[in-house]
């Protein structure tokens, strides 16, 4: 779900750009058309990116020391 202050600082930022004389009923729907069109695309926030990206750099640590302990345990057993 996209934050409110990103949808109203987008929706700032595109009305300044239009014309004063687009009719304001037109620059109302401009929001409630952003909202679906978002909705509609897979997004997360950069919470849950932050997180996610966290998880994965934990997770290869810990593939990282798998890897490298599996190859002394094969080293060992060779000899």
């Amino acid at each position: 779900m996209i934050p409110n202050s990103f949808l109203d600082q987008l929706s700032s930022k595109i009305n300044e750009l239009l014309p004063e004389e687009l009719p304001q009923n037109i620059k109302k729907n401009l929001r409630a058309l952003m909202e679906a069109s978002f909705s509609k695309l897979d997004l997360v926030t950069r919470e849950e990116f932050d997180a996610q990206k966290e998880v994965l750099l934990r997770t290869r640590e810990k593939v990282d020391l798998l890897q490298k302990e599996l190859a002394r345990i094969e080293e060992n057993r060779r000899d």
